[in-house]
């Protein structure tokens, strides 16, 4: 039962850290040629920071706690896949088909990338030391 409740523990500091980070940052409108760059952003940054972290726990056999601080509650809390649709439909509704199109594949294809960026990053610091 105890094991439980520090699941819990890890799971909050890392979605509230992680909430509050995407609030600063979504929070503020960025666009580039009508294109929604704050969630993009957000969820790049996640990604990125999401391969690091998985990474880093796989190659130096760290506590199962950092998936959960920083994997499923920092990560899972500042990405978010419900804005980024959201908008996409906004801008189909407003027959923004091109910007949305645009908005699809820098979403997927950044946070696809940035996840292989941070595996690499981590992969080669571990073969420095």
């Amino acid at each position: 039962m105890a094991i439980w409740k520090f699941d819990l523990l890890y799971l909050f500091i890392g979605a509230v850290a992680g909430v509050y980070l995407r609030y600063k940052i979504a929070g503020n409108d960025f666009f580039f040629s009508g294109i929604p760059l704050s969630i993009l952003l957000v969820n790049v940054l996640g990604s990125f920071i999401l391969g690091l972290s998985m990474s880093t726990v796989q190659k130096f056999g760290l506590n199962e706690n950092y998936v959960l601080l920083l994997g499923v509650g920092f990560c899972g809390s500042l990405t978010t896949m419900s804005s980024f649709a959201y908008e996409t439909v906004t801008l189909l509704d407003a027959s923004e088909i091109l910007v949305a199109f645009i908005g699809i594949i820098l979403n997927v294809g950044l946070s696809i990338l940035a996840v292989i960026a941070g595996i690499s990053l981590i992969s080669f610091l571990s073969g420095l030391f």
